[in-house]
């Protein structure tokens, strides 16, 4: 991320597997550490979550008839301080999220917003798969969402972030609509290229990009 100066250092923590509920408390550790350390303690978790659906901010009234037919389905379900519609997060996903003080890069949402798209693009390319960004938040391989984006942003201190689809079971998109887009579809890294792309080999990857 282009910056004045020496680029701040972001710390990679690896989390591995682990629920939906345990990463929104760790990210609030990370956040309330950069925000103790005014903005001196960036870091970016990368996780997998097990299936799980969430919602954003705007989705919070959802009928419990829905959200029960969709813990029936082996999910869990959980309301998110992010941006975004609902979306679906499991098993050979990459979750980056990335908690940055904005002060120390550039005080914009909407440029952040638009650093993280271009990182999933740019990862998806060193991997052989050409996606854009749109009007609609996220990144796209024609009607199909590759990567979703949903942020949070509180005092210029970031959390959530994106969620890139590596070997991704796609299946658990066909039970909502995702990000509220009606007529547009998912698809994954594995899906493109026609062979199996995990998580681990896409990391690297995101990596270079993201720095």
């Amino acid at each position: 991320m282009p910056t004045q100066g020496p680029r701040p250092l972001v710390e990679v923590v690896r989390l591995g597997l682990l629920p939906y509920r345990e990463a929104l408390r760790v990210q609030e550790t990370y956040v309330q550490r950069c925000r103790a350390g005014a903005g001196a303690s960036h870091a970016l978790l990368l996780c997998q979550h097990p299936p799980v659906y969430t919602t954003g901010i705007r989705q919070k009234g959802r009928p419990p008839a829905e959200l029960e037919r969709l813990r029936l389905l082996g999910a869990e379900v959980h309301n998110a301080d992010r941006g975004g519609l609902i979306t679906f997060h499991g098993p050979g996903q990459l979750l980056c999220y990335p908690v940055l003080h904005l002060a120390a890069f550039k005080k914009s949402v909407r440029w952040y917003v638009s650093q993280l798209e271009q990182t999933a693009i740019s990862a998806c390319a060193g991997l052989g798969v050409e996606a854009s960004a749109s009007p609609h938040t996220g990144v796209w391989v024609g009607d199909n969402k590759i990567c979703a984006i949903g942020i949070r942003c509180s005092r210029y201190v970031t959390s959530h972030g994106l969620a890139l689809n590596c070997d991704t079971d796609l299946a658990w998109f066909g039970h909502i609509v995702p990000c509220g887009l009606e007529g547009k579809g998912a698809t994954s890294l594995s899906a493109e290229r026609g062979r199996r792309v995990a998580v681990d080999e896409a990391v690297p990857h995101v990596l270079r990009a993201f720095a």
